[in-house]
């Protein structure tokens, strides 16, 4: 199977997770497009979908899936993502698309996060992805120079690409993420940073992986 075939067998089986006449979490990125378009099927079988996104919001809309606004809700049954890398502790670097502070908030409100993805993005160590930091504007060099005096690796501004908050992203590349949550928290506490890509405080619970052999899951 071709990867994007293998995205949507991965999006096809958490389906099972989905519960019925509840109000869900939906994804930014390919991966989640995919989880969109087989979600378009039950559709009427749960109370809509709070959207990581405008572009995620826009694409449940095109589907027919009613979106909720998140100040609507009191909680959210389960969160379905993809991620761009995963350790085999379920500790992710997502937010390649941008959407990491949104989907960051979605995912602590959600009872469960089920994370989708194909098995190139398992890794032994995170840290070969770029991890994205959301930054205000007026912050971006102070926060680079922090960075690189506290932290290390190489962080580099995303060019032509603003948030759906306003913001600007810096990528940290030449990182070895040993303890992602302290790196977690250490990033957050740099002044000016919105919060980063590290979803290991608030991890998966649950990573489904596509493989030529068919789909795995990871607890």
């Amino acid at each position: 199977m071709t990867q994007d075939e293998l995205k949507s067998e991965v999006a096809k089986a958490a389906l099972r997770y989905v519960i019925p006449e509840t109000i869900i979490g939906v994804g930014t990125g390919s991966t989640a497009n995919f989880f969109i378009d087989h979600l378009a099927n039950i559709k009427d079988s749960i109370k809509g979908a709070v959207a990581s996104s405008i572009d995620t919001a826009n694409r449940l809309k095109l589907n027919g899936i009613r979106v909720v606004n998140l100040n609507d809700v009191d909680e959210i049954s389960v969160y379905i993502d993809g991620a761009d890398e995963s350790d085999h502790n379920l500790n992710l670097i997502k937010g390649g698309g941008g959407a990491l502070t949104r989907e960051k908030i979605v995912a602590a409100v959600a009872k469960q996060f089920v994370c989708i993805a194909d098995e190139s993005k398992l890794v032994d160590s995170l840290g070969k992805f770029p991890l994205p930091v959301e930054v205000i504007p007026m912050s971006a060099n102070y926060v680079k120079r922090q960075i690189v005096k506290s932290i290390g690796g190489d962080p580099i501004l995303r060019e032509d690409l603003t948030t759906d908050n306003g913001n600007l992203i810096l990528d940290i590349h030449d990182l070895n993420i040993d303890d992602p949550k302290t790196l977690e928290n250490d990033l957050n506490n740099i002044v000016g940073v919105v919060t980063n890509g590290l979803f290991a405080n608030r991890g998966a619970d649950i990573l489904l992986l596509a493989s030529q052999n068919g789909v795995n899951i990871i607890k």
